[in-house]
């Protein structure tokens, strides 16, 4: 039996299948430690867990009870993606417990995953494609010439993290203006981007394209409502490659068949995956995406292994890199090794 316990719940995280823990296992060389896979249902994992050094947080919600349930051993939770919404994080800092998340290793992708969706929304390609496909070659060019070009035109950010400055550094060349809003971002930082820092209220009514960054924190759920697409233009396109509870999907479903916004671009929703009766699934002026924006060949290994860093810190008695909820590092059995910037986080 090794000296260390990882438990983590059975089954791969996301919707990649297989692999085992070689990425992990290949950081952690040279520490006794060893990676169990336990039950994803509560209980099942509480009891599991109870002689677990640290938990690899995957394949199920850990809730204030799941949380509350861990042993006072239990060094932290280590997360494999970005955001941090499958764990109760106020719970976990309550009881002075670290949770970790990977703020760094997708913003490439999703941002060029961001700045795909604006393109073909704003072309139109899906509609575009239908048309070649079905003979109606003749019908592509008319229905482009309703559309400006995009050149000149605004995009505004919802949140100013990591992705959203690599979304405004791809739109630039474009020519496009750039806004953002972010209360918890110094207005210099977006400054130094190229940026122009505004309130939400311009942002809603000033923009061409709305692209929504903010994270699935308690705060921001339900964020957009439908008082905020009625603030925005009747031509303007709505994208989403955060989180799909971030916005009220009734109020977005009726702002787009309604004609309060003409289209949206899509690779996250309030319930995913979503069911039949969903009806943005039958909507034409939505592109949609399977939550695929993070996804590249490097997504399994460059999370895994920043996984099995952070597990390799942790059980090494030392600061984890990105941890959320750092107010507890001070107070941890943990030390602090070297002078990390202690920014990045859920907002990443």
């Amino acid at each position: 039996m090794a000296k260390f316990k990882i438990a983590t719940p059975a089954g791969a995280s996301f919707t990649t299948a297989g692999g085992g823990y070689d990425y992990e296992m290949g950081e952690l060389e040279g520490i006794d430690a060893e990676i169990v896979e336990g039950p994803t249902d509560e209980d099942g994992f509480i009891s599991f867990a109870r002689d677990a050094d640290v938990i690899y947080g995957k394949g199920m919600k850990f809730s204030t009870k799941v949380v509350q349930g861990l042993p006072e051993k239990c060094r932290a939770i280590v997360l494999g993606s970005v955001g941090v919404d499958s764990v109760d994080v106020v719970a976990a800092t309550a009881r002075g417990m670290p949770v970790t998340n990977c703020p760094d290793t997708f913003i490439e992708e999703v941002a060029d995953h961001a700045m795909m969706l604006l393109l073909a929304s704003h072309r139109r390609t899906l509609e575009q494609d239908r048309m070649v496909r079905e003979g109606r070659w003749r019908e592509g060019r008319p229905a482009l010439l309703q559309i400006p070009r995009l050149m000149g035109q605004t995009l505004g950010l919802i949140a100013f993290g990591h992705v959203a400055r690599a979304v405004a550094k791809r739109a630039k060349p474009f020519g496009l203006r750039v806004i953002a809003y972010d209360p918890f971002i110094e207005e210099l930082v977006m400054v130094e981007h190229g940026v122009l820092p505004v309130t939400l209220e311009d942002v809603l009514s000033q923009s061409d394209f709305i692209s929504m960054h903010a994270p699935a924190t308690p705060e921001a759920e339900g964020m957009l409502m439908e008082k905020h697409f009625r603030q925005m233009k009747k031509t303007a396109v709505f994208i989403n490659t955060g989180r799909g509870p971030t916005v009220q999907e009734s109020a977005l479903i009726k702002a787009l068949s309604e004609g309060w916004i003409a289209h949206a671009g899509l690779d996250v929703l309030e319930i995913e995956p979503p069911g039949n009766n969903n009806p943005i699934l039958g909507m034409p002026n939505v592109t949609l995406s399977a939550h695929t924006a993070s996804a590249s060949a490097r997504f399994d290994p460059a999370r895994k292994r920043h996984v099995g860093r952070e597990l390799r810190l942790i059980l090494g008695g030392k600061w984890p890199m990105s941890c959320v909820n750092p107010a507890v590092l001070m107070k941890s059995n943990l030390r602090r090794w070297q002078p990390v910037s202690m920014e990045r986080g859920p907002n990443s």
